[in-house]
């Protein structure tokens, strides 16, 4: 349990930093300086860690939940400095789910082709896990959630104060034991669960 947990709370920490510096190497090439001149352009999850967002998933692993709901804080950009700002934007959400399920992707690729041992294949189903669930979490399309960008047309600042109260809304649970973001997301969690992780 001791070894499950340390292992969860350092994927998470590598996820969450993957996805929020995936934002802002994005923004950063899209021709956006905030993010480097606000020192985001890293890999450190200091940089980005948010410590609601990051707490909340530990709340769920001790309460048993399968699903990890987690966040960073907002990715830092100004629509104004891209050259489309529309578009840009709408690529700039889209690049922190992207790199959480890509992560998935090439982990599960490596474990089919390597043998592993069965330590490994547990830190392995933990990582993916994390990666998938932040994936799917952050395409809700609710504010300040990624998907709001992605499905609304929401081109608002990331540096807008964050409506956690909503947040945490979406993680209570209120729905027969399980939360709405659970019940949202679970069917496609599940299926691409059993597609990245079969037999784990």
């Amino acid at each position: 349990m001791i070894f499950e947990f340390i292992i969860f709370a350092l994927s998470l920490a590598l996820a969450i930093a993957i996805h929020e510096a995936a934002h802002c190497y994005m923004a950063d090439y899209l021709g956006d300086p905030t993010p480097r001149s606000l020192g985001r352009l890293t890999l450190n999850p200091l940089a980005h860690l948010d410590p609601i967002g990051f707490g909340m998933p530990f709340l769920l692993f001790l309460l048993g939940s399968p699903i990890m709901f987690g966040w960073g804080k907002s990715a830092p950009f100004d629509p104004y400095n891209l050259r489309n700002p529309k578009i840009d934007t709408l690529k700039i959400a889209l690049a922190g789910p992207a790199s959480n399920l890509i992560l998935a992707i090439l982990l599960s690729l490596v474990l089919h082709l390597v043998p592993a041992s069965s330590q490994l294949l547990t830190i392995s189903h933990i990582f993916i896990s994390i990666n998938l669930s932040l994936a799917l979490f952050n395409l809700l399309p609710i504010p300040p959630l990624d998907g709001s960008k992605i499905f609304l047309g929401r081109y608002e600042s990331f540096t807008r104060r964050n409506p956690y109260l909503l947040l945490l809304l979406l993680l209570l649970p209120i729905f027969g034991g399980q939360s709405l973001a659970s019940v949202l997301i679970s069917p496609l969690y599940h299926l691409l669960s059993s597609l990245l992780l079969p037999g784990l």
